[in-house]
């Protein structure tokens, strides 16, 4: 597919607003609703065209609701675009594992500290080297935890409050994540021996590719109310954990697509793209990848909780205080690759709809029973990592996203260069050396994932978080600039 830019995008798309552009349903037959980017005129100008092409095929699925949405930081992916957000009539909708993505629940958390910049920038690089160093990370990286067969199978059915349970953390963690860090339709019975076999060694570890372990701190402050409700003042240091299944949630997805292929063909549902493989949202293929993409999204939500106990005792041991006296706790864990069966108002009725957000994340506005209650006056934390060497960003859910966007919001920078072309551009010594110069200290396994992961590679966070912003999506309470980098 051509990798026309720009004029050819604005040709194809009509402007509703500075933030908001359509795709006709004349742009390729069977669209059964428009396509709508969430994009910056800055941003359109710069998006691939097969970002548009593949908004437009999720257009063709049956039972989408309203729109089939790109958020601001949305790139070409597998079927759908990363990026991508699309709801689907429980009834007459389809389920899609190109609408999730192979790593189910790749997903962000951070965490507060009591610790001040000025108090850490001094000793950042000792910090991340042991950081480094006790959280497993790279490709096909194994964990410090012998899992049995029944704590794998507790973990797939209760994920994050496996993880606690078993010692890996404190309760209240449990209460500051998604779905109190576990989805109730889980089924590990629907989750293949391969599946089990790839994620039983590693729990508690980073992987690859854009996951990260990062030290930030607190930069800029924009809503002084919701910020105090988060526990967050300037010149604070933060940690951000990105990483998502591992082995698991890939061979789910790989294993659910071809079952999906199949299905595709057996219920006659044609489509513009294999990629799309899917299957009616209520029939047996359906739900079974809706349990095992659930097991999957709960092994995330474990595995980030065993990193974020191994984060704290990494600090504690590091600066001789413990966790409390640290004051280490979770503000927030969000998913970013995840299908979920949710009520929504369309047009002036309440529907149960499948959302799937693959590289979006969920945006619940105040007062949303689904926003943990200590959050509930202001709303949802919504997590926006930077690229390495970036800012990232603490926004809250507002109302305009349940009216424009199925309750979602972007999820991350949102890359402009494929992995190959950056290794082609860059070289992980001269990005580590330029960081450094800037106070950022990095440490990965090797060079060349500092180069896949260079900022150059990535759009504007910047840029990314100010369309939702500006739309009333997700409005900006913190920035967090990073100070140190353990990359997979």
């Amino acid at each position: 597919m051509p990798e026309t830019k720009g004029k050819d995008a604005a040709g194809i798309v009509t402007k509703v607003n500075d933030y908001t552009w359509d795709i006709p349903m004349t742009y390729k037959q069977g669209m059964r609703v428009p396509g709508r980017l969430f994009v910056s005129g800055k941003l359109l100008t710069n998006l691939e065209h097969e970002t548009i092409e593949q908004t437009a095929n999720v257009a063709t699925l049956p039972g989408i609701q309203k729109y089939s949405m790109a958020m601001p930081d949305a790139h070409s992916g597998y079927g759908f675009p990363i990026g991508g957000v699309a709801a689907f009539d429980r009834d007459t909708g389809i389920l899609s594992p190109g609408g999730v993505g192979y790593d189910i629940n790749c997903g962000v958390r951070i965490i507060r500290t009591n610790l001040t910049a000025d108090e850490v920038r001094p000793r950042m690089k000792d910090l991340i080297e042991l950081l480094f160093n006790e959280i497993p990370s790279g490709v096909g990286s194994k964990s410090k935890i012998r899992a049995s067969d029944k704590e794998l199978d507790d973990a797939l059915l209760h994920g994050a409050k496996w993880a606690v349970e078993s010692g890996y953390g404190v309760k209240e963690d449990i209460e500051h994540c998604e779905e109190n860090g576990f989805m109730k339709s889980a089924d590990p019975s629907k989750v293949s021996d391969k599946a089990r076999k790839r994620g039983k060694p590693q729990f508690g570890t980073l992987g690859s590719g854009n996951h990260f372990l990062e030290v930030q701190c607190v930069d800029e402050i924009y809503d002084e109310e919701a910020a105090k409700v988060f526990g967050l003042e300037k010149g604070q240091v933060t940690v951000m954990i990105h990483c998502g299944s591992r082995g698991a949630g890939h061979q789910i997805c790989d294993d659910y697509l071809k079952i999906l292929e199949r299905a595709t063909h057996k219920y006659g549902i044609v489509l513009p793209d294999r990629q799309l493989a899917c299957a009616p949202a209520e029939s047996t293929e359906g739900q079974n990848y809706f349990k095992a993409m659930a097991a999957g999204a709960n092994y995330a939500w474990a595995n980030r909780q065993v990193i974020t106990h191994w984060v704290r005792e990494t600090f504690s041991r590091f600066f001789g205080r413990d966790m409390d006296d640290l004051g280490m706790h979770l503000i927030y864990d969000v998913a970013h690759n995840v299908a979920k069966l949710e009520e929504h108002t369309i047009d002036g009725e309440k529907k149960m709809v499948y959302v799937h957000r693959k590289g979006a994340t969920r945006a619940f506005p105040p007062g949303h029973r689904d926003v943990p209650s200590v959050y509930r006056n202001v709303g949802q934390p919504v997590l926006i990592p930077g690229s390495m060497g970036t800012p990232s960003f603490v926004l809250h859910g507002a109302e305009k996203a349940m009216e424009l966007t199925f309750g979602s919001a972007c999820h991350g920078s949102g890359r402009v260069s494929s992995r190959s072309a950056a290794l082609k551009a860059f070289r992980g010594e001269d990005i580590q050396k330029e960081l450094a110069a800037r106070g950022i200290s990095v440490r990965a396994v090797q060079p060349s994932m500092i180069a896949e992961e260079a900022p150059a590679v990535y759009k504007s966070s910047e840029d990314v978080v100010d369309v939702v912003h500006q739309l009333g999506i997700a409005r900006k309470v913190v920035r967090l600039l990073p100070m140190g980098v353990a990359k997979g």
